[in-house]
């Protein structure tokens, strides 16, 4: 009776031994997890090292296979931490790149976007503009001495900017007096192919704000100074720029 005794006794101090064992192979598993962000050899090891101090208080046997069990749990709880870190690194790096790939597509769409309509707006400006110089050129260039006031502000209404100004000065200035010492009539007229169709003009450079036109012109002059009507053929540049009243002239040059 006396030795069962001493037998359960001996079992029931084997099974608290390794409930102990357990016990310390969970807190060094957690001590372990803490520590993931710092060197994971150096932790594993550490984490062995307590587990034995841990566990080391008495027996073999049974306590010595608990306490490989509990070492082996650390050891794989640390490999298994340095597979996942390179694992969320690829993850990482892979959104980053998919990140930029986004970000960039995004420029492209709007840089594209943005040259379309810059683009709309050039070819409504060449329309636009073409149609003005060729109404534009024979009122700039005509005049009647009969009626220079009328004519003259005429043309000013397609004028802008500083040429404004030196069409006034020099229609005042030179032009006036000329037409009406001489009778002047000059009569200007944008060219048209022999053949027919539309008038001998078209746009050399074209902006959303600035438009080039070159323009072949035909003027006829009358006056006491010469004995019938002279043509002249000309080609004239003329440059329009978009403003709050619509397309203005801001040059004319002869060719």
């Amino acid at each position: 009776m006396t030795k069962a005794t001493v037998r359960g006794r001996a079992g029931t101090g084997t099974s608290a031994r390794q409930r102990t064992v357990a016990a310390a192979a969970r807190a060094a598993s957690k001590r372990a997890e803490k520590a993931r962000e710092s060197s994971l050899d150096e932790e594993a090891a550490a984490t062995e090292s307590a587990v034995v101090d841990e566990a080391s208080g008495s027996g073999t046997g049974a306590d010595a296979e608990a306490r490989e069990q509990a070492k082996g749990a650390v050891r794989d709880e640390a490999r298994a931490e340095k597979g996942a870190k390179p694992a969320r690194r690829i993850s990482g790096g892979v959104t980053a790149v998919l990140a930029a790939l986004v970000v960039a597509g995004l420029v492209a769409a709007a840089m594209l976007g943005w040259e379309y309509r810059e683009d709309q707006r050039t070819q409504e400006a060449r329309t636009e503009a073409l149609a003005v110089a060729r109404k534009a050129a024979p009122e700039i260039l005509s005049y009647d001495y009969r009626h220079l006031g009328r004519d003259f502000a005429k043309a000013r209404a397609h004028l802008t900017g500083s040429f404004a100004g030196k069409y006034r000065k020099t229609t005042t200035k030179v032009v006036a007096p000329t037409a009406e010492k001489y009778q002047g009539v000059v009569t200007a007229t944008v060219a048209k192919p022999p053949a027919g169709g539309a008038p001998a003009a078209s746009v050399v450079s074209a902006s959303p704000e600035k438009v080039v036109v070159l323009l072949f012109m035909n003027q006829v002059t009358n006056s006491t100074q010469v004995s019938g009507p002279r043509l002249d053929l000309n080609r004239v540049r003329m440059t329009l720029v978009d403003t709050s009243g619509g397309w203005k002239v801001s040059a004319l040059d002869a060719l």
